[in-house]
C-alpha cells in the first residue's frame, strides 16, 4: 500500500535529480571554470557522450513530465470504462518507467567507466589517459594524481563530478524501478480492475 501510495511522488523526485544531473554534466567541460579545454577538445571522451544532459538530464526530465501528467486526475478518457481508463493510464507510466531504468542505466554505466578510465590530462608524456591501465585503482594513489599536470586539479575534479552524476543516476534507476514496481502491483493486485468490467443497464 505504501509503495502505491508513494507512486505518484516517485515522478516529482525525477525532476531535481534530472536538473542536477544537467548542472553537474555542464561542469565536467569546464574544469576548474575555464572554457579553454574544451574548446580545444582536450577533454575526456566519455564527456562528449551529453548522458548527464541527453539522457539522465533532458530524458529523464520529460519522462517525469509525463508521468505526472498521467498521474494527474484530470486525464483524457482513452475509453468509456473508467477501469479500462486507469488501466491504459498504468500501462503507459509502466512503458515510460522503463524507459527511465534504460536511459539512468546507461548514463550510471558510462559515468562508471569514465571514473575507471580516469581523466584525459597532460603529463610527461603528453596528453593522454595516464591512469586508463590502472582499472580505478589511481582512485585511492593520491601521489599518482600529482602527475597529471594539466588542468590543474583534473583528477579531483573529474572524480568529484563522475561520482555525483553516477549517485544521481544511481537514484533515478532505483526510483524508476521503484515506479514500476508501484504500477505493476497497482494493476495486478486490485486496485485496478483489470480483468473485469462490469456495466449497469
Amino acid at each position: 500500500m505504501a509503495l502505491e501510495t508513494c507512486g505518484s511522488c516517485l515522478s516529482c523526485l525525477l525532476i531535481p535529480l534530472a536538473l542536477w544531473s544537467i548542472v553537474v554534466n555542464i561542469l565536467l567541460y569546464f574544469p576548474n571554470g575555464k572554457a579553454s579545454h574544451a574548446a580545444s577538445y582536450q577533454l575526456p571522451n566519455y564527456v562528449w557522450y551529453f548522458e548527464g544532459i541527453c539522457f539522465s538530464g533532458v530524458m529523464i526530465l520529460l519522462l517525469a513530465v509525463m508521468l505526472i501528467t498521467l498521474e494527474c486526475s484530470v486525464f483524457y478518457r482513452c475509453c468509456q470504462s473508467e477501469s479500462c481508463n486507469k488501466t491504459y493510464r498504468s500501462f503507459i507510466s509502466i512503458v515510460l518507467a522503463l524507459l527511465g531504468v534504460a536511459f539512468s542505466g546507461y548514463s550510471c554505466i558510462i559515468f562508471t567507466l569514465g571514473l575507471i578510465q580516469g581523466p584525459f590530462c597532460n603529463s610527461s608524456g603528453g596528453w593522454d589517459y595516464i591512469f586508463k591501465d590502472t582499472a580505478g585503482g589511481y582512485l585511492t594513489d593520491y601521489p599518482a594524481w600529482s602527475r597529471c599536470t594539466e588542468p590543474a586539479n583534473i583528477v579531483e575534479w573529474n572524480t568529484i563530478l563522475l561520482s555525483i552524476l553516477i549517485a544521481l543516476s544511481g537514484l533515478q534507476l532505483i526510483i524508476c524501478f521503484l515506479k514500476v514496481a508501484a504500477e505493476l502491483k497497482r494493476t495486478l493486485c486490485g486496485t485496478y480492475s483489470v480483468f473485469v468490467q462490469v456495466t449497469n443497464y
